[in-house]
């Protein structure tokens, strides 16, 4: 998927850009300190924008805009931080921080709660976005913001309370329906996600193609065992993306590798065999820079080398799991980041060929948020025999509040486990 901040993203997303300061202030809402009509003007696009997921590399120039028209406008700065990638946000962001100063007390401490929350510091950035929730009861952005945050920390409740009033407060938004579907996804009602993923998908804009909605019905499916349905869902959304502007912005290749990963995991190693390179035909001859076009093919080996280990073809996957190795070697500094995606790889393909042992001490320098990878980690100490080691990861995927793919996967035979260990 585009590497947007999904959670810097959700922080704009659902902000009431008002028609003045005193106008917000009356109406229980946060104000924006900005003089400048152009200004707000272009806060309110890149609003717009995203409330209806039209994401892409138009988007951070959107937000420019607000900067242009007033350079001194806190939130614009922000915006533009949350619009961009990686290392390019922070000045933004200290710029926003140093603005703020300056601003309305809502806009000052909604930037300072929604930096806190992306450096990481959720506890600290909630205590701020309630105490604005009292204070400010129609902001629809800090109901967004009080739901995320829940949400992650398995606060079902407190989250869906949230999410409920934004709701009531704004209804018309793609968003917020695709949130509200993820929490009641976790929460096992699959029926109800997707009555609510498709009613984001009813108010998305007009040419947009959400990612995150399809991915989301795919996954009620796979909650359920409906392997054939889930793949289904990714076939229309290969569909409909392959007609639209977002393709030449960024190859389908991501929704290839999802349908390979499915047929994988539910032991259709041919179908996925061909998806993983069908899906890299379109990288290529694709405008990503050359760093991503080496990621993919990356993946690519990734995805080979782990279905030849299901297909038990040890040797030609350990082939792959060389070619991943020394990319990663060769990429110096830049490959260190992808050392924990190789001990992945090296431990999936231990514990295809019956090395517990050493699967476990791969998997163990992966990237443990992942419930996938904690699956694997339980599969392989249950097989060398550490039952209690197995349950705290099964338990660990059980317990996980990420709504995404790796969870999907991993859910059912973790639960199950874990009602027979």
């Amino acid at each position: 998927m585009p590497a947007l901040t999904r959670a810097g993203l959700a922080l704009a997303a659902c902000l009431a850009v008002s028609a003045s300061a005193a106008a917000a202030e009356a109406a229980r809402t946060i104000a924006l300190t900005t003089a400048s009509p152009e200004a707000r003007a272009a806060a309110v696009e890149v609003v717009r924008r995203i409330e209806n997921m039209q994401f892409g590399p138009d988007l951070q120039a959107a937000a420019r805009k607000a900067v242009e028209a007033d350079p001194q406008f806190a939130f614009g700065h922000y915006l533009v931080g949350v619009t961009g990638p990686g290392a390019q946000s922070k000045p933004h962001f200290d710029k926003a921080t140093e603005l703020a100063r300056g601003a309305s007390a809502g806009e000052r401490r909604y930037i300072e709660a929604a930096l806190l929350n992306r450096a990481q510091k959720a506890a600290e950035a909630l205590v701020i976005f309630e105490a604005l929730a009292r204070e400010y009861p129609d902001e629809r952005m800090v109901q967004m913001m009080l739901g995320q945050i829940n949400l992650a920390q398995g606060k079902a409740a407190a989250a869906r309370a949230a999410f409920q009033r934004a709701m009531a407060l704004d209804a018309g938004t793609a968003r917020v329906h695709a949130l509200m579907a993820n929490l009641e996804g976790l929460a096992g009602n699959y029926a109800a996600a997707r009555e609510l993923y498709r009613a984001a998908l009813a108010r998305r804009a007009s040419g947009t193609v959400p990612g995150q909605v399809f991915f989301g019905l795919t996954m009620t499916y796979l909650y359920e065992g409906e392997v054939d349905a889930a793949l289904g869902a990714m076939q229309a959304f290969l569909a409909e993306y392959q007609k639209s502007p977002q393709a030449a912005q960024q190859p389908e290749v991501f929704i290839w590798n999802a349908m390979a990963r499915i047929n994988l995991e539910n032991g259709r190693y041919d179908a996925a065999l061909a998806a993983y390179r069908k899906g890299y035909e379109s990288v290529p001859g694709s405008g990503l820079d050359e760093r991503q076009k080496a990621i993919w093919l990356g993946r690519l080996h990734h995805g080979i080398g782990r279905t030849l280990a299901r297909m038990g073809k040890a040797d030609e996957a350990w082939k792959e799991a060389e070619a991943v190795k020394k990319m990663i070697d060769e990429g110096g500094e830049d490959g260190k980041e992808f050392v924990p995606a190789w001990h992945y790889l090296a431990g999936y393909m231990k514990l295809e060929a019956g090395d517990a042992k050493a699967a476990v001490e791969h998997l163990k320098q992966a990237d443990q948020d992942d419930p996938f990878i904690q699956l694997l980690l339980a599969r392989a100490y249950e097989k060398a025999g550490d039952t209690l080691s197995a349950r705290k990861s099964y338990q660990a995927v059980v317990e996980s509040t990420q709504f995404g793919l790796d969870r999907a996967l991993a859910y059912n035979e973790a639960r199950k486990k874990l009602s027979s260990l």
